[in-house]
């Protein structure tokens, strides 16, 4: 079976958590926690960065640490993953949906303004498989109404919007560092921002609010998402070779445009104001292929090709629905992208051969 993602660890990373080991530096603290941070940070052109145990942990703590008012309304995108409407509502905040451009896949910047209240606090784009969102109009409203940003690049390490990088055009970035990400430490996550205030707070957040001045008296209440001294090793590698990691995700992407080129099926974009890296390969089938993105994927499975679906909407997750959200509402392209999208193979440690029998697999189930 060619599976859709493994990760490549052809750097220093076993030296780094050999150190880590023999050191006896294995838990929250230690080198490699700060040194990684300091090289993300830098990577994405901010002046913090607050490492968490996963990206779900870094959206939660980047709202709670916003401190927004109960009720306040947060403005994303239908297609993502349920983390980002979960760590709007854990701060007691209200999420509000739009649909997403059918080429990008991305938020619509063009639905946004529409959907401010008086009651509008943040935007929260979401970067979807590598590809940034289009900043400028949200930079533009977010000044207008005095908003604050909320990126969600877990899937763009190192895309660039414009020339600047993902996770830098906002008030907040945050990122995971998942096995299948383009930088990856098992599990991990991190929060980035240039405001000196809200990197502190986010570091007591993390730690529960453990005070400077008395550690065990607590004035507010916090959670434990501290990352790993180990997997910072594992990341800080990483980071090394992040620069060989998306030159290997474009070509991956540019392989497979030739071999899946002229079938039925819509391929990624790249924006001119863009620059992808292709976090993973999606396909979107068109609308006269007699069956869906779910027997598109089992039919590949026959073949030996793994592949997975793209996001539900939030506007058909029963989770929400049943706490009153989004009753009513349609968005015709998210609902579009969950029953005729999937992505293919794409990990860092994908050979060529295996693009080429996957690129056939696909050619085959379309015959």
């Amino acid at each position: 079976m060619i599976v859709v993602s493994e990760p490549l660890l052809d750097g220093k990373e076993l030296e780094y958590v050999r150190e880590a080991v023999e050191t006896g530096w294995i838990s929250s603290e230690g080198r490699f926690i700060a040194e990684f941070e300091r090289r993300w940070a830098e990577h994405c052109g901010t002046a913090h960065g607050v490492a968490v145990s996963n990206g779900t942990a870094a959206l939660q703590l980047a709202m709670r640490a916003l401190d927004l008012e109960p009720g306040s309304e947060v403005i994303l995108p239908s297609c993502t993953i349920i983390s980002c409407a979960v760590a709007i509502l854990e701060a007691g905040c209200v999420p509000v949906l739009v649909d997403s451009d059918a080429e990008t896949w991305c938020l619509d910047p063009d639905q946004v303004a529409a959907k401010i209240t008086p009651r509008t606090r943040a935007i929260m784009p979401v970067h979807l498989f590598g590809h940034p969102c289009d900043m400028a109009p949200l930079w533009e409203l977010a000044e207008r109404h005095g908003l604050h940003i909320v990126e969600d690049a877990a899937e763009a390490h190192g895309a660039e919007y414009r020339g600047r990088r993902c996770g830098g055009l906002g008030t907040l970035g945050c990122f995971s560092f998942y096995a299948n990400k383009i930088v990856t430490t098992g599990e991990g996550g991190m929060v980035t921002t240039d405001d000196a205030i809200l990197a502190d707070r986010l570091r007591s957040l993390r730690n529960l609010c453990f005070r400077r001045d008395r550690r065990f008296l607590h004035t507010e209440l916090g959670v434990n998402v501290r990352l790993t001294n180990l997997q910072a090793a594992v990341g800080l590698a990483q980071v090394e070779r992040i620069g060989d990691h998306i030159a290997r995700k474009r070509r991956i992407a540019a392989q497979y445009g030739v071999r899946l080129a002229g079938l039925p099926l819509a391929l990624p974009v790249e924006r001119p104001w863009a620059r992808s890296v292709y976090w993973m390969y999606g396909i979107v089938l068109d609308d006269d292929v007699p069956f869906d993105a779910a027997e598109c994927a089992v039919r590949l499975r026959d073949l030996g090709v793994d592949s997975r679906p793209f996001f539900l909407g939030m506007h058909e997750q029963p989770a929400l629905l049943e706490r009153g959200l989004f009753r009513g509402e349609r968005h015709p392209v998210a609902e579009r992208l969950a029953r005729r999208a999937l992505y293919l193979p794409s990990g860092l440690a994908l050979s060529d051969a295996e693009l080429e029998l996957a690129a056939d697999a696909v050619r085959r189930v379309l015959a």
